[in-house]
């Protein structure tokens, strides 16, 4: 008897029998029979030389393992030569459908990692790797000409390439560009040499070997230094100040001031009052610790106002930014002093990013993607396969993609 219903992907086959094998559901199908045209001379024939039975796996049916048993027609042509019927279900020399195949390619671009995928479509780690390799080339677009205002940024990879790769980003989307094998000068000047002509504005942490690179690429950019790598030094000053400091305290102040080390870094008119209390207490333990703690605020009152008029008036940002160098001078506190020195070096990137507004946010944000999808799969010893896997995945992110 022959069902008259059409499954997903098997309408052109005939379903003949259904049946469940233990936890494996088992379809029956053939194609029907008509004229074909022989492969060598090119004529019709309609004669059937044998038929075989070829099992193949499917996609998942309720739930259960899913397996079609072909029954493949071949033909026998007037010239001898004899050849299998034609069917888009199924290509030759495979053991999986079409749409088994497209399925797979998808999940393990979206999926957690290469064994988890292979785990759920009931296969090996190597097969889904190649499904990858072969559908992931296609699918990629690559970027031609890289946007006005890019984003660069380094992560930790462990490839075959290299302990560290460079990811660069659209600066004002956060769209993800392209992912470099190395942070090498080298590397990262040939690549905004070949892509980067529209390129005016680029925004990067304080790395003298990436503005080094993109100056020699591209000539004299707008540099934006992101706000949280050059903040970051002044944090840092006022911890080793606490460090050295509480030395000299009590036992007991000695850990306690280390457990509470936050209310040195919070702003201060978001403490709880149990916070008041401790910061009151371990600031008039120390002098040289209440006037670290002056210049962090003192910093953070700059910042909040350059954030405000930073767009319209650079000046003033970089006056107040200066008035911020004499108070560090005039306190002698070597810590501050050698953060801004490197304020200076990096004085004019500095005021940039109030002027223009760019960050390296989203490349952050984009940088702790990678990282999971990396842990995810245990690591990746090819780049070009964390290359690819991290770039498609953020391309196919948000599209509904379906087999058929």
């Amino acid at each position: 008897m022959h069902f008259i219903m059409n499954f997903p992907g098997l309408e052109e086959l005939t379903v003949t029998k259904t049946e469940v094998v233990a936890d494996s559901f088992h379809v029956h199908v053939e194609m029907e029979r008509k004229t074909h045209r022989c492969p060598v001379c090119e004529g019709k024939t309609k004669q059937v030389h044998d038929y075989r039975i070829q099992k193949v796996q499917h996609l998942k049916m309720f739930e259960r393992n899913t397996y079609l048993f072909y029954r493949k027609r071949r033909y026998k042509c007037s010239c001898g030569k004899r050849f299998p019927e034609k069917t888009k279900v199924i290509e030759r020399y495979q053991r999986h459908t079409v749409e088994w195949n497209q399925a797979l390619g998808l999940r393990v671009i979206q999926g957690k990692n290469f064994k988890d995928t292979a785990s759920q479509f009931r296969t090996s780690p190597t097969t889904v790797i190649r499904r990858f390799d072969k559908i992931s080339t296609p699918m990629f677009k690559e970027v031609e000409e890289l946007p006005e205002v890019i984003a660069i940024d380094e992560y930790k990879g462990d490839t075959n390439k290299g302990k560290f790769q460079v990811i660069l980003a659209n600066g004002k989307t956060g769209e993800p560009l392209d992912i470099l094998p190395d942070r090498s000068v080298k590397t990262v000047k040939s690549y905004l040499r070949k892509k980067g002509a529209n390129v005016k504005m680029v925004v990067m942490d304080m790395s003298y070997s990436f503005k080094s690179a993109v100056e020699k690429a591209l000539g004299s950019p707008v540099i934006i230094a992101d706000r949280f790598h050059f903040c970051r030094y002044i944090y840092w000053a006022l911890e080793q100040v606490r460090r050295r400091v509480q030395k000299d305290f009590h036992d007991y102040d000695r850990k306690k001031c280390k457990r509470m080390k936050h209310v040195f870094n919070k702003r201060y008119e978001d403490l709880t009052e149990k916070q008041h209390w401790y910061l009151k207490r371990y600031l008039s333990l120390s002098s040289e610790l209440r006037r670290a703690y002056e210049l962090k605020e003192s910093f953070r009152l700059w910042f909040d106002e350059a954030k405000e008029i930073g767009s319209k008036d650079g000046l003033r940002v970089k006056q107040g930014l200066n008035n911020f160098y004499e108070l560090v001078k005039q306190s002698g506190m070597k810590e501050f002093i050698k953060a801004i020195e490197t304020f200076k070096n990096w004085e004019i990137e500095i005021v940039n990013s109030f002027t223009f507004g760019y960050t390296n946010g989203p490349i952050e944000g984009l940088n702790n993607q990678t990282k999971v999808i990396k842990r995810n799969a245990f690591g990746f010893k090819r780049y070009d396969r964390l290359r690819m896997r991290v770039l498609l995945h953020h391309q196919l992110k948000g599209k509904t993609i379906q087999v058929g």
